[in-house]
């Protein structure tokens, strides 16, 4: 199985200081690191949220944040994702679910992992599943 890490994952897996910090690098020592995947929306995601200037402990500027991007990228268990679904041309997604504006990432995510026959590793607790045929199987929490 391959785990797509969401941003929250990521995040966690390069800030020492998250809250998170300890229990991500945990699961992704004991399973994680074995089969995962990033994509552009999660890539990306990290570099502007972790280097914007006002997050607590930002290394810098997102130049800097691609560094430990690269880190990450470069170990034996990574593969990248393109983004090659539609939420609204997809057999895996009912965009008609689509209920609020702050689903459409999460779905979007969600229906890439199942496309590529892996999951979506959050810390989400709450993350819908039902715009996603076979949703809750995508998912992994962590």
């Amino acid at each position: 199985m391959r785990y797509l890490l969401d941003v929250n994952v990521l995040i966690a897996l390069i800030d020492p200081a998250h809250v998170q910090h300890e229990h991500v690098h945990e699961w992704f020592g004991r399973v994680g690191h074995k089969a995962f995947a990033t994509c552009p929306i999660t890539e990306n995601g990290l570099l502007r949220i972790v280097g914007h200037p006002k997050y607590p402990n930002s290394p810098g500027p997102p130049s800097m944040v691609a560094a430990a991007l690269a880190a990450i990228r470069g170990l034996g268990g990574h593969k990248f994702w393109p983004d090659s679904i539609s939420l609204v041309e997809s057999d895996l997604a009912d965009a008609a679910l689509l209920s609020s504006h702050s689903r459409v990432t999460d779905s979007y995510l969600l229906a890439l992992a199942r496309a590529n026959k892996g999951k979506l590793a959050t810390l989400d607790q709450k993350l819908a599943t039902e715009v996603v045929a076979d949703g809750k199987s995508a998912l992994a929490l962590i």
